[in-house]
């Protein structure tokens, strides 16, 4: 591998999940006070302004892990980082069903399939950097937490 597909690969681990992020941003932003904010949330939904400094966090730990993958280069890493990069889809879909479609019950059968691909590429993880599955733990801690928001929403509307 050269010097420049390396750190490309490299700034790729860090600058992929806010890309995930800004474009689930197109989606969010402009619903949360014309569509969001009517629907009924269940009681331990947390102020609007939570979300953004989270998410910023969790993809910057989701970079660094993916980053420790990619740079301790044991054999499996590419798979995983496949999984991890790929999942990122899946993570603005989300997104773009629950507040650009206004889908809650769409955007929960996602956020079931971004829980499961978190828990798979953490899985993936483990064995090639144990530090990165650590900093990955409250991302998969968040998307839990989400997903009773989804369903708490899906039930009260």
């Amino acid at each position: 591998m050269n010097f420049f597909t390396y750190c490309g690969i490299a700034a790729a681990c860090i600058i992929a999940p806010y890309l995930a992020g800004g474009i689930g941003a197109l989606f969010t932003t402009p619903n949360i006070r014309t569509w969001y904010d009517t629907l009924t949330k269940p009681s331990w939904n947390p102020p609007n302004w939570v979300f953004a400094p989270v998410w910023n966090i969790l993809y910057l730990l989701m970079g660094i892990a993916a980053l420790l993958v990619f740079l301790g280069g044991r054999p499996g890493y590419a798979f995983a980082l496949y999984v991890f990069f790929g999942h990122l889809i899946i993570n603005a879909l989300w997104s773009i069903v629950f507040f650009g479609m206004h889908r809650p019950r769409s955007g929960m059968v996602i956020i079931v399939l971004l829980w499961l691909c978190v828990v798979a590429f953490i899985a993936l993880f483990i064995p090639l950097s144990a530090l990165s599955a650590w900093l990955l733990l409250p991302y998969l801690l968040w998307v839990s937490y989400a997903a009773t928001l989804n369903l708490g929403i899906v039930l009260l509307n």
